[in-house]
């Protein structure tokens, strides 16, 4: 069974799914699946995007599922079904295919993605202020450090509430 997946184009089998999905789109039929194929394309063609083609691949298993649910609650012409039916059947090679493509790019897959505290995947945006996982600071001033420089204006003490003669203690005060 290794070998069969191994050998499927996975490019080939999304754009088999895309043109499918094309077809049944002007008709009553999943409109979520020409989408995803479009975005499947993407991240085939992109041979830096293993985590876009591992989004496509988990996408793709689910929408099985969503397919299942779609095809059982709406009516179709009997050939918009038939071509519905093979888009899903396509789905299960076409994800394999996939997750075997990432596998000869090098991606790592490590249960779930959980690695530690890490939620799979390289970090692409940080934190603003100097708040980064490493012990790089970037000259961010850190909370336990001391300030350099004191205060320019000094901090006055908070103005003490006026009393008014006509509130009586317990009363409601309008503004």
């Amino acid at each position: 069974m290794g070998d069969f997946i191994q050998a499927l184009d996975p490019y080939k089998l999304i754009l088999a799914e895309t043109v499918l999905s094309f077809t049944t789109s002007a008709f009553n039929a999943p409109i979520y699946n020409f989408p995803l194929f479009l975005f499947g394309i993407y991240a085939q063609e992109t041979q830096e995007a293993t985590e876009s083609l591992k989004i496509f691949s988990g996408m793709t298993a689910i929408s099985v599922v969503l397919d299942i649910i779609w095809m059982s609650v709406n009516p179709q012409n009997w050939f918009i079904r038939v071509l519905t039916v093979v888009v899903l059947i396509l789905k299960f090679p076409t994800a394999l295919a996939a997750l075997a493509s990432l596998r000869q790019r090098g991606a790592q897959f490590n249960g779930l993605g959980f690695r530690g505290s890490d939620l799979a995947g390289a970090t692409v945006w940080s934190m603003p202020g100097g708040f980064t996982s490493g012990g790089d600071r970037e000259g961010y001033q850190t909370v336990e450090e001391p300030t350099l420089a004191p205060s320019p204006r000094p901090h006055a003490p908070p103005a003490a509430p006026v009393a008014h003669p006509n509130n009586a203690p317990g009363a409601y005060q309008s503004v």
